[in-house]
């Protein structure tokens, strides 16, 4: 699918553009071979800085194979046995880096509670885009046979503040468990870095803190304007 030129927000995501692309309208975020992303940018509320934005179960199924296939070796490189999925949008890539793999599943993760999961196994959780909503995090105790002794990949889609990933790690550290890797499809900004140090993290994709409003260019063929 070719993004619709007059700029409707659906068209982004859908196609991964060459190295030598233009990307006005948007953030283009390289993969490692240079090819082309092309985000839109979100302002922020404080008014003066912006984000740009990946919304990956919102991506055609092009993007998000190639998201997979390039987060899925360099996971492998550390021995990943199981993928763990950060919900909700984590899911979404977590299921196709273990598909890539040659993983029969893996093992998600959840914020719905069930009647048989347990309290000692959740912990609180909280993001970047859903900052004053109170959620728990769970792992389903039915799963944790899959996990126990095995190197495990913790998967989210986004990584922007690092605490819905701390969340990650602080439940799995409850389960006697600690991920040998972090993965995902995109490192937004650097203020994750403080809160993950010390832990092993792989990406697909990097994006800054971009200054807000970010003036409009004229659109070129294939690349949406910013919803």
């Amino acid at each position: 699918m070719t993004p619709d030129q007059n700029g409707s927000p659906e068209s982004f995501w859908q196609e991964i553009l060459p190295p030598d692309a233009s990307a006005v309208g948007g953030y283009p975020a390289r993969f490692d071979d240079g090819r082309i992303l092309v985000l839109p940018i979100r302002p922020l509320p404080d008014g003066q800085t912006a984000l740009a934005s990946l919304i990956i179960n919102q991506a055609s199924f092009a993007v998000v194979d190639a998201l997979a296939a390039d987060l899925s070796m360099k996971v492998a490189a550390f021995g990943a046995e199981v993928i763990v999925g950060m919900p909700t949008l984590g899911l979404t890539l977590a299921s196709a880096v273990a598909q890539k793999l040659g993983h029969s599943r893996y093992v998600p993760l959840g914020n719905s509670e069930k009647f048989w999961y347990r309290t000692e196994l959740s912990v609180p959780l909280s993001s970047v885009t859903t900052p004053d909503q109170s959620k728990r995090l769970f792992v389903d105790p039915r799963m944790l046979p899959l996990l126990l002794g095995r190197r495990i990949a913790l998967i989210d889609d986004v990584v922007s503040s690092g605490l819905s990933m701390h969340a990650g790690i602080a439940l799995l550290g409850r389960c006697g468990l600690r991920p040998v890797v972090i993965g995902t499809a995109m490192l937004q900004s650097e203020r994750w870095r403080q809160r993950l140090a010390g832990w092993d993290i792989v990406s697909v994709l990097r994006s800054p803190v971009l200054r807000s409003p970010v003036l409009p260019s004229p659109p070129v063929q294939g690349v949406a304007s910013a919803p």
